[in-house]
C-alpha cells in the first residue's frame, strides 16, 4: 500500500525569528498528517470516539532533523503505518521538501477507552481498515 501523505506549507508563526521551523511544529505537523490520514480512511477522530469508544493518543514520539524547514516551503507529510499491536499502532513519518527528507519521526499511539481513558484493544473494524496500509510485520 502505498504511504500517505500531506501537504503542509510554511507560514510565518511556524517559524522562529531567523525563519526557520520550530523543531516542535514537526509534531504537529505529523500530527495533522496522521489526523488525514485517519479521515481519509473514513476514520475521524469524533466517529473513533462515537461509534467505537476509542481515541488514540501519543504515547511516544521520536524524531530526528536532518535540514531545517524554512518560511514559504512546500512540505509533504508522509504517514506509513509499521506495526500494531493490541491497542497499539506505529508510525513512521518522513516530513520531506521536494525529494529532500527533513525529518524522520517515529510515533506510537495508543487506543484508549473514550471515556476512562484507559487502553484498550484496537477493534476488529478499525484494525480491518487499517490492516492493508500496514508495512511491516505486526506483533499482535
Amino acid at each position: 500500500m502505498p504511504t500517505f501523505s500531506f501537504p503542509i506549507r510554511i507560514y510565518y508563526d511556524d517559524t522562529d525569528a531567523g525563519g526557520v521551523v520550530y523543531h516542535s511544529n514537526y509534531l504537529k505537523f505529523m500530527e495533522r498528517a496522521r489526523t488525514e490520514w485517519l479521515s481519509h480512511l473514513n476514520l475521524e477522530i469524533m466517529r473513533l470516539a462515537d461509534v467505537y469508544g476509542i481515541i488514540f493518543v501519543v504515547r511516544a514520539a521520536k524524531i530526528e532533523y536532518f535540514k531545517p524547514a524554512r518560511l514559504s516551503d512546500r512540505l509533504e507529510i508522509h504517514v506509513e503505518l509499521l506495526e500494531m499491536k493490541r491497542s497499539s499502532v506505529v508510525f513512521k513519518q518522513e516530513v520531506m521538501c521536494e525529494d529532500l527528507c527533513l525529518a524522520v519521526g517515529e510515533v506510537v499511539v495508543v487506543a484508549v477507552n473514550a471515556t476512562t481513558f484507559k487502553p484498550c484493544a484496537l477493534p476488529s473494524e478499525v484494525k480491518e481498515v487499517l490492516e492493508p496500509w500496514r508495512t511491516a510485520t505486526s506483533v499482535s
